[in-house]
């Protein structure tokens, strides 16, 4: 695939930014907080999760079991998720600083592509439409339509175990020829942005969560971030030719090893 055929390379891009969306982007993640309030609720939800990590199940599968559970219309969900969710209180000081510096944003979600688009339509403005996303999607089920109650499914975007495989989207701007390959960050917090650390250049992990730990085992590059204040500064340093995304990826290290991540060894 040439740059040419990829969305993200329109403007020549040196650096693009790709994010996950869910708890990343937002404070709280949607698809958990729709489950924990209007689905079969946090214990059988984090019972799923850990399942996930210890190999019991796949992501595909826990998930769609958590999407089964909500059972509200579509339209009130995303209503409901508007009226609560919100966005980190940095990213659209980062987003305006991206825009500025093209440097383009591609969200890469396991979450479902309406939901996104309505959340950022709302929390970011006329500009979210700059915004590329990847996401799964909803369908209506057989003699319904989606805004009848208990009248959609998700639809997965591929048939990976991760209903999305996040990797599949960077691999192709990954392998461009030298010259033309952007330098790749990734933000993420969870076991759905597992796909997606090993084929960027810098991952930005989120304080305090696993994925923290299996860069660290899997030996993947990545720097810690509580908010998207921190993003924002590193990004700065990075693209203005003050700091390399090696010396980011051992600051994180170092914070890790300092016991300054927020999770254990």
């Amino acid at each position: 695939m040439s740059a040419a055929d990829l969305p993200a390379m329109k403007t020549n891009p040196t650096f693009i930014f790709f994010s996950d969306f869910d708890g990343t982007i937002t404070q709280k993640d949607s698809n958990d907080f729709m489950t924990d309030t209007i689905g079969f609720g946090y214990d059988l939800r984090r019972k799923g999760n850990m399942d996930t990590l210890e190999g019991k199940t796949t992501f595909r599968d826990s998930f769609k079991e958590m999407m089964d559970s909500v059972k509200k219309p579509y339209n009130e969900c995303i209503q409901y998720l508007v009226d609560n969710i919100k966005l980190d209180p940095y990213f659209n000081v980062f987003f305006k600083w991206a825009l500025e510096n093209n440097v383009p944003v591609v969200v890469l979600s396991s979450g479902m592509e309406p939901i996104i688009k309505a959340l950022l339509a709302h929390l970011v403005g006329p500009d979210a439409e700059k915004i590329q996303v990847v996401a799964n999607n909803v369908r209506a089920r057989p003699g319904k339509t989606i805004n009848d109650e208990g009248g959609w499914e998700l639809v997965y975007h591929d048939d990976s175990g991760f209903g999305h495989d996040k990797s599949l989207t960077l691999r192709p701007y990954a392998q461009l020829p030298e010259g033309q390959r952007p330098t790749m960050f990734y933000a993420g917090d969870g076991v759905s942005d597992l796909s997606a650390a090993r084929e960027t250049d810098l991952l930005f992990a989120k304080k305090g969560h696993d994925l923290i730990s299996y860069c660290v085992r899997e030996e993947i590059p990545f720097t810690v971030f509580e908010d998207w204040k921190t993003i924002l500064d590193n990004c700065k340093e990075i693209v203005e030719g003050k700091k390399t995304v090696q010396q980011a990826a051992k600051e994180g290290h170092e914070l890790y090893k300092a016991g300054e991540s927020g999770v254990t060894k």
